[in-house]
């Protein structure tokens, strides 16, 4: 297939509205009636909702119940118009964020850090997802280097498998990133990360779970490298902050990764994830106010007034806050468990079907993002064949593979065994 084939069937997967609805390509001379608008917007909503309602996608959607749904936007509706930049008009954001803010690190063992260190507490604030909350952990930690260390020149040390946010926080913010390798479970190389470890270095980096493969970093040996050198330690436990400690109840091998560890400064976790918010919502916490308040910007002395931002940005959505402390309160731990219970449960099951499929492999030993490879088989051609059956997983590559991150959604009845019929009719294609 050549070049212009290529991008031309690309621009028909990215934009297959283009000849089926109307394209506003400039203001409307006459505004559109709501109901009109309304109709277009539910329209587009119902092409695209079956594959995700049915399973059908890696991640994604992480609860998607209709009535769970429901209950999110009737929460964003009571607070649509409410900006917390504004504590004045909506002391209510700052009480939702607050409360979020504290619910989440009580379930990540917020109150160790007491224990630890006399006067520690933990802070943190909301942000829009777990790009900005690991670009205001890697900022506070440049910050708290030059500071508090006197380092000019900071570098971050991450495993190869960290999320792409944390070399986005290094080009923005000119961290330099020290990438060290992983093990052939996927977990971070610990022996590479002390090796790693200069006097520039302010803040090694660990996942709970890595999103490529779900494995979960050495977080224990890593904080305590942290600990001894006097230096940051970020978890990223964007994907699994709000499933792995329930999973840890139900006895699953979940190893120590959260404020337990006395190396461990700062986390990251999204709400709009696992704690099954609407999207744009997530939190980062630090082991202390002072560490917390390098990611926080004041103006004091601006013509426009006093101005103080606790986040990268100014103005934002505090109904999405409202209604992440809604969907907190409303799922409760009995039924973050319950969730847990379901996904493990359908994960198990999937990836011991996989290992039964000739030519396919697990890689690692993962909790619920279930990496597949082969050594015989071209496993982007198996992707493909998953993709024409109506299946959108993530590729991967170093190794090549690809991968399904299991959802309330795979939890339901039939979704695992749909998947594995799939997959083993495509492996059997493509060999």
């Amino acid at each position: 297939m050549s070049a212009p084939d290529i991008l031309q069937n690309l621009a028909k997967q990215l934009k297959p509205y283009r000849d089926r609805v109307e394209t506003m390509e400039r203001l409307p001379a006459e505004g559109k009636p709501h109901a009109e608008v309304l109709a277009l917007l539910e329209q587009l909503r119902d092409l695209e909702a079956a594959r995700w309602q049915q399973g059908y996608a890696s991640g994604a959607v992480y609860h998607g119940g209709q009535e769970h749904t429901d209950f999110l936007s009737a929460a964003y509706r009571t607070q649509s118009q409410s900006n917390p930049l504004h504590p004045d008009l909506w002391p209510s954001a700052a009480k939702f964020e607050a409360e979020v803010v504290s619910m989440t690190a009580s379930m990540l063992s917020g109150a160790e850090v007491r224990t630890h260190r006399r006067g520690d507490r933990v802070a943190g604030a909301v942000s829009t997802g777990g790009t900005e909350s690991i670009l205001l952990a890697m900022l506070a930690y440049r910050d708290w280097g030059r500071d508090e260390l006197g380092i000019a020149q900071p570098e971050v040390i991450v495993p190869v498998t960290a999320h792409a946010a944390f070399e986005k926080a290094a080009h923005y913010f000119g961290i330099g990133l020290v990438r060290v390798p992983v093990g052939e479970d996927m977990r971070a190389d610990v022996a590479a990360m002390r090796a790693a470890v200069t006097e520039r270095t302010v803040a090694l980096v660990g996942s709970a779970p890595s999103f490529p493969h779900g494995a979960i970093d050495p977080i224990e040996e890593i904080a305590a490298i942290a600990e001894e050198r006097g230096i940051g330690c970020h978890v990223d436990a964007c994907l699994g902050g709000f499933l792995l400690p329930f999973a840890e109840r139900l006895g699953y091998p979940v190893p120590p990764f959260d404020f337990r560890l006395p190396g461990v400064t700062s986390i990251s976790v999204d709400t709009h994830k696992y704690g099954y918010a609407a999207k744009g919502t997530s939190v980062i916490l630090y082991r202390n106010q002072d560490l917390f308040h390098h990611q926080c910007y004041t103006a004091a002395d601006w013509p426009g007034g006093l101005y103080v931002s606790s986040t990268l940005l100014g103005s934002r959505p505090g109904a999405l806050i409202a209604a992440a402390w809604a969907a907190l309160v409303a799922t409760g731990e009995d039924g973050y468990l319950d969730s847990a219970r379901r996904i493990l449960a359908a994960a198990d099951r999937l990836k011991a079907g996989v290992r039964e499929i000739p030519d396919l492999k697990v890689l690692g030993d993962p909790l619920f993002v279930v990496a597949i490879a082969s050594d015989t088989l071209d496993i982007y051609q198996v992707m493909e064949q998953m993709s024409r059956r109506g299946w959108s997983l993530n590729g991967l590559h170093r190794p090549v593979a690809f991968h399904l991150a299991l959802t309330r959604r795979h939890a339901e009845d039939g979704v695992v065994d749909r998947f594995l019929t799939d997959l083993r009719a495509a492996a059997d294609e493509v060999r």
